[in-house]
């Protein structure tokens, strides 16, 4: 493999790693078993019908637990330590197309659990921002763009590596101005559910119910103009 390509395949398989692994090693391995891409030593095995079964079943079980308010932050938790550390191993593989020797590898794998670090922490964060909305519609539509990506990602990044090092350096730089916005948004979050929480009482009145509610939404989104329907008369 030339070295741009190994770049983009290292970059790319950690990227996708970090969004949905599951997705990314059953794009690899079918596309490596097909013959339609020679895979570098180290990730020949994703092509393995065993290997290519497992990652199948645990991809249909994440596209559904995907698509849940909940459900979705509490699998990406648990991921956190399953994604990172096989992003991190993809792009060590990947790097064996530079033939200079374990150097390489270990580089290669401290910048893949960089990068998988990276794009699963934008993926989770969003999640977590995205669940605060009652409605199910918009999970449903990350989900499906997460999963549309990491093919599209993962084909430009074979196919075309100039452009996808283009696309990527252009997710860093969105995820660098994205990152701190949502820790904001989160911090928020966890207020308001704390404010919801040291305000209960066992004997709660209805209106005591909705001036909860409203801290809540005040915290989340600032306060809410006076309604002349709630003043006292």
């Amino acid at each position: 493999m030339e070295t741009i390509d190994t770049i983009a395949l290292m970059l790319g398989a950690a990227w996708a790693s970090g969004i949905n692994l599951y997705a990314a090693i059953l794009v690899l391995g079918w596309l490596g078993g097909s013959g339609q891409i020679a895979l570098p030593p180290d990730l020949a095995v994703l092509s393995h019908p065993l290997v290519m079964l497992a990652a199948g079943a645990m991809y249909a079980i994440e596209f559904f637990a995907d698509k849940v308010p909940g459900i979705d932050t509490g699998w990406d938790a648990l991921h956190t330590f399953i994604r990172i550390p096989a992003g991190a191993l993809l792009a060590a593989g990947a790097a064996q197309g530079f033939d200079v020797g374990p150097a390489a590898e270990l580089a290669a794998l401290l910048v893949g659990g960089g990068v998988a670090a990276t794009s699963h922490a934008a993926k989770a964060g969003t999640r977590v921002m995205i669940n605060t909305s009652p409605e199910p519609f918009s999970n449903w539509g990350a989900s499906v763009a997460e999963d549309a990506s990491v093919v599209a990602g993962l084909w430009t990044a074979l196919y075309n590596p100039w452009l996808f090092l283009v696309l990527f350096l252009l997710f860093v730089l969105f995820v660098a101005w994205l990152l701190p916005r949502l820790w904001r948004a989160l911090r928020r979050v966890v207020t308001a559910v704390k404010r919801s929480f040291s305000t209960q009482t066992p004997d709660t009145t209805g209106s005591e119910h909705h001036s909860r509610r409203r801290d809540m939404l005040d915290a989340l989104y600032g306060p809410e103009p006076d309604d002349p329907a709630e003043r006292p008369r």
